[in-house]
């Protein structure tokens, strides 16, 4: 509705729209072709709408309209008014951030309140600013009386409370006193005296400060009640208000301000910080192996053990983050070392790719993985958990709903966590202790274990609805390397914590307090004596692989402390002591390294003799005697001797009995020999 070339004119909308409009728009068209109603501006085109002379409306929908509308001139004036009216934005924001003390607790307005008190600013403004220009007016004219101005004021006080619904007095006096304390005192005589008022707090600064401090004893510990009837007791003598009720005293405790300084004290700072402080909001990857969780928790089914006793026992998981498939596992007692190396194994093996990143607990175990720069090798970035903090852990939701969805179906299912508050999260211990003998053998529980990861793995992961080892499969990461057979030997072998010497029984390892002892191998079952003779107590670093002791790896630190391989070691080979029990392989064996070991002897000597020589100190250069080898044969000694000078020639036998007899058995060829003499056979003929 509006004034069109000073015309009253009513909308399109106005007349045919609505549930119950006063004529139809085909009725409405009709009339306005036949003349019977009047079209002061046609429709069209952007932000143009259609508008029909109030006037030329017949008489019937002239009723209907001031029926449905009111009476036209009156709907405009109040249009008019509302088109006045335009709102104090900052009485708007005085009011919402206003706050006031709520039995002790800073409180701000309700929007109800808000939106009432700034109306109500809004409409004293707009009377002062009428006041003001009648004022002016009257002065211009010649004056007139105050009364009648004030009459004015009121009248227009009540057509703005039609158009805003404000709350001001509806007396003339009070409504005078208001707009004089407004003009005053501003924005919060506006303000309800039952809100803001500090004479009605019921707990002040002071005594809220000892209801806390009840609240956080520990010695004693009180409860509600008791806080209520010791706070009351010491009030009067303090001054305080007491305390009307206990539930007061409760809504008073639990509010936002107030709750967080005790809930520490009652349950703990870590459930304080869980309740209270921010927490990241973060979105989990796309991509497969770009982050692995890996942690441990209790294997949820029950076992029976070899004595009959029912058990639980752990296992440690790795899952990829963006599929939520298991990709390696380790069912042990505890969650050591042996658990998480196992763990990371088999998801190294199943993925075939190294994760870019592992998000891990900082439990024993992965201490020394990382002191082994295990995780450096295996993935880009690793890093620990916030510790008690399960919250922020994706593989806890994953134990979580694989729990409920596949563990849950077996019967011997222990039930989740304490925590858990479902009855059916919780085990049926009085089944399960008359089925006990039917429990599972600790084989058959890995084997079951196994069958429920892999039905988990097939299941389709609710985001995609794709099965997960199949999200996983058909996943790419450029940024995840395929493994190697070296990067598997870099990756998950071991090295000794403390570096071992080669001896003359081999070179001896301890793991998991088994005693090991290798050896280095010129040819399949023959020990490298040569190899022996340069390296004898010489220290080594050694590898190992956890899955395989069929060999280790011995490495040497050079100066700048990096590792330079040596050689690969295999396990020392063991013979049967007793004659009786040895085979004939085992006889030529030791016939053999008796012979080599006494060849080692004969070498070792044999260079350290020649340097002596050469060097002019050994001691038959000085008239001295090296002793012989002892436990060795004469012939293996001469052999030392001829070697190393001793004797330039065979040594002359001094016993007359053995001399003749060696020159009974020398024929003249073995002088000629000697003597390098060539025989004339004619005069040798002649002479005979």
């Amino acid at each position: 509705m509006e004034y069109f070339n000073k015309i009253l004119c009513v909308t399109f909308d106005e007349l045919a729209g609505g549930d119950s409009p006063v004529i139809t728009g085909p009725t409405l068209m009709k009339n306005v072709q036949r003349g019977n109603i009047q079209c002061a501006r046609r429709g069209g085109g952007e932000c143009t709408i259609a508008l029909y002379v109030y006037a030329s409306l017949p008489v019937k929908y002239r009723m209907k309209f001031e029926e449905k509308y009111g009476k036209p001139a009156d709907v405009l004036k109040q249009q008019e008014l509302k088109d006045w009216v335009r709102e104090d934005g900052k009485a708007r924001e005085f009011f919402e951030v206003f706050e006031y003390d709520l039995n002790g607790v800073q409180t701000r307005l309700s929007q109800k309140l808000i939106d009432e008190y700034t109306s109500n600013a809004t409409v004293l403004g707009l009377l002062w600013q009428k006041m003001n220009e009648l004022t002016a007016t009257t002065h211009a004219l010649g004056g007139g009386r105050r009364s009648d101005l004030w009459d004015i004021i009121f009248a227009q006080s009540e057509k703005l409370r039609e158009v805003t619904s404000h709350t001001l007095p509806k007396n003339l006096s009070r409504l005078k006193e208001k707009m004089s304390q407004f003009k005053k005192e501003g924005y919060g005589t506006l303000i309800s005296g039952k809100i803001g008022n500090k004479n009605t707090l019921k707990i002040t600064e002071e005594a809220s400060r000892r209801l806390i401090a009840l609240k956080r004893s520990r010695v004693p510990v009180l409860t509600d009640s008791q806080i209520f009837e010791t706070f009351n007791a010491e009030a009067e003598g303090k001054g305080w208000k007491p305390l009307k009720s206990i539930r007061s005293l409760k809504t008073w405790l639990d509010s936002a301000a107030i709750e967080p300084l005790w809930h520490d004290a009652v349950y703990g700072e870590m459930s304080a910080h869980q309740k209270f402080d921010r927490r990241h909001k973060t979105q989990l990857p796309t991509m497969r192996d770009a982050l692995w969780y890996g942690d441990g928790t209790k294997l949820n089914l029950y076992y029976r053990d070899d004595d009959g006793k029912v058990r639980t026992t752990s296992v440690y998981e790795v899952i990829d983050a963006a599929t939520e498939t298991f990709l390696g596992f380790h069912i042990s007692d505890n969650e050591d070392y042996e658990a998480q190396y196992m763990s990371y194994r088999m998801a190294i093996q199943v993925s075939g790719h190294k994760p870019y990143e592992i998000v891990h607990d900082n439990q024993g175990g992965h201490k020394k993985l990382q002191n082994q720069q295990f995780f450096d090798k295996l993935c880009h970035i690793h890093r620990t958990t916030a510790p008690y903090n399960g919250a922020s852990k994706t593989i806890e939701s994953v134990f979580g709903r694989f729990q409920q969805q596949v563990l849950h179906k077996d019967w011997r299912f222990t039930g989740q966590n304490i925590t858990a508050k479902k009855d059916n999260s919780r085990a049926n211990l009085e089944f399960i202790e008359a089925n006990k003998d039917k429990l599972y053998t600790l084989a058959e529980l890995k084997a079951a274990y196994l069958k429920a990861r892999t039905e988990w793995n097939e299941m389709a992961h609710p985001a995609t609805g794709e099965q997960r080892i199949k999200m996983y499969e058909n996943s790419t990461n450029p940024e995840t390397p395929v493994v190697t057979a070296s990067d598997m030997i870099d990756m998950f072998w071991v090295t000794c914590d403390r570096m071992s010497t080669f001896t003359s029984s081999g070179i001896e390892i301890t793991v998991k307090g088994q005693k090991r002892t290798y050896e280095v191998m010129s040819a399949p079952g023959t020990p490298d004596i040569e190899w022996r003779r340069k390296h004898t107590y010489q220290k080594f670093v050694v590898k190992y692989d956890p899955y395989d002791f069929s060999s280790i790896r011995l490495y040497w630190k050079d100066k700048a402390g990096e590792l330079r391989f040596e050689r690969v070691a295999e396990p020392y080979l063991l013979i049967h002591r007793a004659i009786q029990e040895q085979t004939e392989g085992e006889a030529a064996f030791i016939r053999a390294q008796q012979t080599a070991t006494e060849q080692s002897r004969i070498e070792r000597q044999v260079v350290a003799k020649e340097i002596e020589y050469a060097e002019g100190v050994a001691p038959e250069q000085n008239g001295l005697v090296t002793p012989d080898l002892k436990g060795v044969s004469a012939d293996v000694q001469r052999q030392i001797d001829r070697r190393t000078r001793k004797y330039s020639a065979a040594p002359e036998e001094l016993s007359l009995g053995k001399w003749t007899k060696r020159v009974s058995s020398i024929d003249f060829s073995e002088i000629l020999e000697q003597k390098k003499i060539e025989m004339d056979a004619k005069k040798v003929a002649g002479k005979l």
